[in-house]
Parts: structure tokens; sequence; C-alpha cells
């Protein structure tokens, strides 16, 4: 079997692993529509009004939400890691959870009411604008040195989250919904969300997409990748300014969700995919199918409570985590 019909294969496994976690998962929860309705799914008609409001109202704008902002956040820790070159490198590296998480905290504690879309659109502005102040302050002359963006990425953040604790504090009777905002959750998930975020998934993933090529030769090291053509400056200015759009939009339906957009990516590599044309896809593919059954985990393990699919996550990542760091430890 030759390389060309492997790879068709493993697109082909990862398409199935994730329609049948949508069909396994929208039959997986408390209410009336359970699994053995799951058909119902292609015969809406034989469902009860109370049932369709479960199915469509409830239950799939949640599937399809989780599942693209799995695929985002993944997305984008495989791109930074390769940009970085750096296993431990995650998408919140320029500070963007912190500034969402800090645009959170402003909308709810100052009481502006832009309708629907006040929380994620201060979450959204504040995600953008923590990216950008890392990018000043990582700027030198008109390079981007990756260790000076390391270091601004971590002092934009710890600024922010002191500044979150600040506001946490001072909230009162609002420091439950901010708790769980930064946790992390999907519980007032709806069709409004997955319009907000699929425009930037639609447009952000096809460009990452198409740097496969610059993000192989960034493997090699920036001064190798440079001599063989990637001008390697613009294309980090323009690779991180679309992972930052499709990292924030993430963030600002989602809240701060940890260790999907760094594990996922070390996950394909066991799988065999290190080569950036198929490392991409197959992260999205598999961030989505992640962090569906996280979220599914979180809303029914304690049924009827629902934990924060954020505490899901990284029950599950830390542990991989500290394998990754023991590993990298050994290769050093």
């Amino acid at each position: 079997m030759n390389t060309r019909v492997k790879k068709g294969l493993t697109y082909l496994g990862f398409l199935a692993l994730v329609l049948g976690s949508v069909f396994l998962a929208q039959g997986v929860g408390g209410g009336r529509y359970q699994l053995s309705h799951s058909l119902s799914l292609f015969f809406p008609s034989d469902l009860s009004p109370s049932e369709k409001i479960i199915l469509f109202e409830i239950r799939l704008p949640r599937i399809v939400l989780s599942f693209l902002v799995g695929g985002s956040l993944s997305l984008g820790g495989a791109v930074l890691q390769g940009i970085f070159q750096n296993p431990l490198v995650d998408p919140y590296v320029l500070g963007i959870s912190s500034g969402a998480a800090l645009g959170a905290v402003i909308a709810i504690l100052s009481g502006v009411y832009l309708g629907f879309f006040t929380v994620p659109l201060f979450a959204f502005s504040m995600a953008l604008f923590s990216a950008f102040l890392v990018f000043y302050l990582g700027k030198i002359g008109k390079r981007f040195p990756l260790e000076v963006l390391l270091l601004a990425g971590i002092g934009v953040g710890f600024f922010f989250s002191a500044l979150v604790s600040l506001g946490m504090f001072l909230a009162g009777e609002d420091l439950h919904q901010l708790f769980f905002w930064t946790m992390g959750g999907l519980w007032n998930s709806s069709w409004q969300e997955v319009k907000m975020i699929l425009p930037f998934i639609v447009m952000g993933a096809p460009i990452l997409f198409s740097f496969f090529r610059e993000l192989n030769a960034f493997l090699l090291g920036e001064k190798v990748a440079e001599s063989i053509g990637v001008e390697v400056e613009k294309v980090k200015k323009q690779l991180l300014f679309v992972v930052s759009l499709l990292v924030a939009s993430a963030v600002a339906v989602s809240g701060v969700i940890g260790f999907v957009g760094l594990v996922v990516p070390h996950l394909v590599r066991l799988l065999g995919a290190r080569d950036h044309r198929h490392l991409l896809p197959f992260s999205f593919l598999l961030g989505g199918g992640v962090l569906l059954w996280a979220d599914t985990l979180a809303r029914t393990i304690l049924y009827p409570v629902e934990l924060p699919v954020g505490i899901i996550t990284s029950l599950l990542g830390a542990p991989f985590f500290i394998y990754l760091l023991r590993k990298r430890k050994k290769s050093l």
C-alpha cells in the first residue's frame, strides 16, 4: 500500500471518527431524547416538539460548537508549535486567554449591555488587544525574535491574569459567572455562537493549511528556512495574526479551555503525521473530536450537575503534558 493511499485512509478514518462521535454525542445526556432515539436525527418528524427542541436547539449547536472550538485550538497549537519550534507551546502563548478573560470581566462588571454579543465581543476584542500588545513588545526593528515573543506573552499574560483576579475579588454576586467563564464551558451554546466563530474558521483554517511548506521549513531552523527562500519574518507575522484571530474567536464563545491545543498536535504526531500538510488538518479534526467528547463527559458525568469542560481537559491533559516534559528532558 503506497503512502498516498495510507494518508487517504487516515483522512477517511478521522472523518468517520468525527461523524461517529457527533452521532453518539447527540444521543447522550439528560432529558427525554436519549441514545435510543439517535436515528431520529435523520427522521425528525418522528420526534415530539420537546424532543426536537432538545436535539436541534440544545444538543446539536453545542456539539457543533465544541467541535469548532476544539479544532480551532488544536490547529492554532499545531501552527504555533511549528513557528516556535517548541513542543510545549500552546495557543495561549500570546496572552490571548488572559486577555479574553479580562474582556469578559470588564463586560460583566461594567454593566454594559450590547445584547447577546456583549461578553463574547469584549472577550474577543481584549484577546486581540493582548496579542497585538505582545507583537508590539516582542518586535525588534522589523523582526519578531521568538524568545522575545515568548517572554512578552508570559509578561502580558501574568499582568492580565492579575487584573482578572482583582476583578473576581470585586465581583460580588457576579463571581459565579466569572468563575465558570474562566474555567471554560459550553453550557450556553446556541447557533448564535456557532455563527460567531464559523466565519473565522472558514477564512482562517484554509490560510493556515496553505502554509504547510513554510512550517515544514521552520522545523529546520529559521536560518535554513530563509536560505531556501522562505520570508521568515513575513510568514511569522501572517501566521501569528491568523492564529490570534482563530484562537480569540474560540475563547470568546467558550471561555478558557486548556491543554487541547497543547496535547492534540502531539497525539497526531504520535500517529505518524509529522508533515504539516497532514498534521494541520488532522489536528483540527482530532481536536474537535477530543473537545466534543470532553464536553459530553462534562455534561453527563455528574448529571444533573454540569462541570466546566476546562476541568475535564485539564484532568486529561495534565498527565500527558508531564509525560511530554519528561520525554523532552531525556532528549536534552
